[in-house]
């Protein structure tokens, strides 16, 4: 794989990961437990799409360099089946209640705020100030989502209970997030990627003491689920884009 297209897949998980997560929180809209929470997930929801249309936005110009022509973010968005999709599993996986919900951005927050961290001291200039932005959006996600597995943890039995089990649930989705591929050790050799093995230690410690703070157990470390960034998603990637990507294929000619 060429650095360009070692660069173009990188991009592309990166705002696949947003795309796919800010459309599960847009699922939640007029539907959460609160106002409060209503108004909050739906902003997270738009902060992860925009951050989605920047990489996209790099993406098609770094594909320009390696095709003559590059894709913009609503053909990346709209006209992609799910095999090309490159997002985490973990962030594709259904609302359920608001725990899970909660536990899912909890998990995904604490990676994607030292990702970032990371990736704003990039080789790639515009890899870095994307990131650097990012990364401040990311901060508030991540202290949200751990505010709430606390407040959910050590509330009452039936919050405890269910939030042990959403974290129970999603655990096995987490290690996909420090697999490195050849394409993806190569960019960061180069500088110009984060190495997510790097990131394990860090996480492990930053979610560990939410977790102990929550009294909630920390899962084991077994079999991890994983496929998503090379293209093997579960069923529920082709729901969601069934849904998103339904009036763009309908009306192709559509102005909007």
């Amino acid at each position: 794989m060429t650095s360009d297209a070692a660069l173009l897949d990188y991009l592309l998980r990166l705002a696949d990961n947003g795309l796919v997560l800010a459309q599960r929180l847009g699922e939640w809209v007029g539907k959460g437990p609160v106002i409060e929470e209503d108004i909050a997930s739906t902003n997270v929801g738009l902060d992860l799409l925009g951050q989605a249309r920047l990489w996209y936005a790099y993406a098609g110009e770094v594909e320009a360099r390696i095709k003559g022509t590059g894709r913009d973010e609503d053909v990346f968005a709209f006209r992609r089946d799910a095999h090309e999709f490159r997002n985490l599993l973990l962030v594709e996986q259904p609302n359920g209640h608001y725990g899970d919900t909660i536990a899912r951005g909890f998990l995904f927050d604490q990676w994607h705020v030292l990702l970032l961290r990371a990736l704003a001291g990039s080789t790639d200039d515009r890899v870095a100030a994307i990131a650097a932005k990012a990364a401040k959006e990311a901060t508030y996600h991540a202290e949200r989502s751990a505010d709430w597995v606390v407040r959910l943890g050590d509330g009452t039995g039936l919050s405890h209970e269910r939030m042990q089990q959403a974290i129970d649930g999603l655990w096995m989705y987490t290690g996909e997030m420090f697999a490195v591929d050849a394409g993806e050790e190569a960019l960061a050799a180069a500088g110009i990627a984060a190495d997510a093995r790097a990131l394990k230690d860090p996480w492990d410690a930053a979610v560990g003491a939410v977790l102990a703070e929550a009294t909630l157990e920390r899962p084991a470390d077994g079999w991890m689920q994983s496929g998503g960034r090379t293209g093997r998603h579960s069923e529920h990637l082709g729901h969601l884009l069934a849904t998103m990507q339904f009036l763009p294929r309908a009306y192709p000619d559509a102005k909007w």
